[in-house]
């Protein structure tokens, strides 16, 4: 039988797994390199599985929804965030081209799309939900 007590939808120690959309994750990623305040965030009523979505953290967000630092779902070995300076370093370094800022244009582009393809292959298995404390399963979901 289905619980209805209203607390128990609120306890967050409920979770047992978290679903997240690779799309999310990536947007959320690069939104916290580019200096905004992303988050994921999962909203009660908690269950065994949620889905944790993308969030623009805001002054008056609800105290019982959970934030998921994006960071916090990846491996340490994923690769860096390709800013514009740094693509514009690697193409001043290849003696084999000259620099333009068409160029340069183009290979960040590439270069981005490259970074955004390859966090996926960087997501852990589980994580501590800062809220509260407990390990809970992570699973990406496809695009």
């Amino acid at each position: 039988m289905e619980h209805t007590d209203s607390a128990m939808d609120t306890d967050p120690t409920d979770i047992k797994s978290i679903a997240i959309s690779a799309t999310d994750l990536v947007a959320a990623i690069e939104a916290t390199a580019d200096g905004s305040e992303t988050v994921l965030r999962v909203t009660p009523p908690f269950s065994g599985r949620m889905r944790a979505r993308l969030h623009v953290v805001q002054p008056d967000d609800d105290d019982d929804t959970i934030h998921i630092e994006p960071g916090s779902l990846l491996t340490t070995d994923v690769p860096p965030y390709p800013t514009p300076d740094d693509t514009a370093d690697e193409l001043r370094a290849d003696d084999d081209a000259t620099y333009s800022l068409e160029r340069h244009r183009t290979y960040h582009e590439q270069r981005l799309a490259e970074w955004r393809e390859s966090l996926p292959d960087h997501v852990v298995d589980s994580t501590t939900l800062s809220d509260t404390g407990h390990d809970v399963t992570v699973s990406l979901l496809g695009a």
